[in-house]
């Protein structure tokens, strides 16, 4: 049974084919976006055309369970050290485009400006965030995602210095406990995920995890 009402922009995730593909074109503004979202849905251009937004709803569909993420010791001891500062939504622009500018991304990015805008717009309307993770007033570090309700749904993130990234996973699992964040979507499963304790479950499960999430009256920002 399908939990959550009809999309207005998508057809059912459940429609999605093998891959997860639900479809292609549309717009990347913040009703479709937050639409999307809000029906397991989400979007990433595909690598040989990535002016063309595909959408997507995998099946399965990975996520953390924030009282069971786990911290190898090592970082953890870097996260203690005081070697980085951490903030939260002080440099959304500056964090998206260092996942889309980073030595490692460099010409394999899948956000476009068109994405980076849509998501800068997100963020000035309250539902994308993000945790930057600085190095002598240098920004070395972050990631960010979309919110909504008790989602979270991470998009990406980056480094400068090594484990920068790592650092800002850290602290956003950590603030979305203390929120009372529900489901922590983080889309695809891969072996770097696995060692903080990502785990893939059916998208029918994940479905209705996000129908119980979005009723819950959470906010990222500390009251």
């Amino acid at each position: 049974m399908n939990l959550l009402p009809p999309s207005r922009f998508f057809p059912p995730a459940e429609t999605a084919d093998v891959e997860g593909l639900i479809g292609f074109g549309g717009e990347l503004s913040p009703e479709c976006l937050l639409d999307a979202y809000s029906h397991g849905i989400f979007p990433w251009p595909i690598s040989d055309a990535k002016a063309t937004v595909a959408w997507w709803s995998p099946d399965p569909r990975a996520i953390i369970e924030l009282d069971r993420f786990h911290v190898p010791r090592r970082l953890r001891r870097t996260c203690r050290s005081g070697r980085f500062h951490v903030t939260r939504d002080q440099d959304f622009a500056g964090v998206i485009r260092g996942c889309a500018t980073a030595p490692d991304r460099t010409g394999g990015t899948w956000l476009t400006g068109q994405m980076i805008g849509a998501y800068i717009r997100l963020h000035e309307l309250g539902h994308a965030h993000s945790v930057e993770v600085w190095h002598k007033g240098e920004l070395a570090g972050g990631t960010y995602g979309v919110s909504i309700g008790g989602l979270f749904a991470a998009e990406s993130k980056f480094y400068r210095l090594r484990d920068a990234s790592k650092v800002a996973l850290v602290h956003l699992v950590e603030h979305l406990d203390r929120r009372g964040y529900s489901l922590f979507d983080i889309q695809q499963f891969t072996p770097h995920t696995a060692q903080f304790g990502a785990i893939e479950i059916p998208r029918r499960q994940y479905l209705a995890r996000l129908a119980d999430a979005l009723t819950r009256p959470v906010t990222f920002e500390d009251e």
